[in-house]
């Protein structure tokens, strides 16, 4: 069984005890939050939309890798170097609940 659900603009398409990387939440690591699954496909290949509950727990803060925005003018003598870390939360989905 699987679902989609949404966090911080994205979509995740997520199972149960897997591991994903989102959006930073404002939650303390060992938290709970529940997401409302946009899908759930079951086993027998029957298809909910919006129906359940996603369990999921907070397990860590941290940032991405360092990506480089570089601009530059052609003649001009003019280059621009900048880094940007995004933050992210990790989290466990616990269970996959139908209502």
């Amino acid at each position: 069984m699987y679902a989609v659900i949404e966090a911080g603009g994205k979509q995740y398409m997520v199972h149960k005890g897997s591991r994903i990387k989102v959006e930073k939440l404002e939650l303390n690591p060992g938290e709970t939050i529940e997401f409302k699954p946009l899908l759930v496909r079951r086993e027998d290949g029957s298809i909910d939309t919006e129906k359940g509950k996603v369990i999921a727990e907070v397990l860590s803060h941290g940032k991405h890798k360092k990506l480089i925005v570089f601009k530059f003018r052609a003649k001009k003598n003019y280059k621009r170097w900048r880094g940007h870390r995004q933050p992210y939360t990790e989290i466990l989905i616990k269970d996959i609940v139908e209502v």
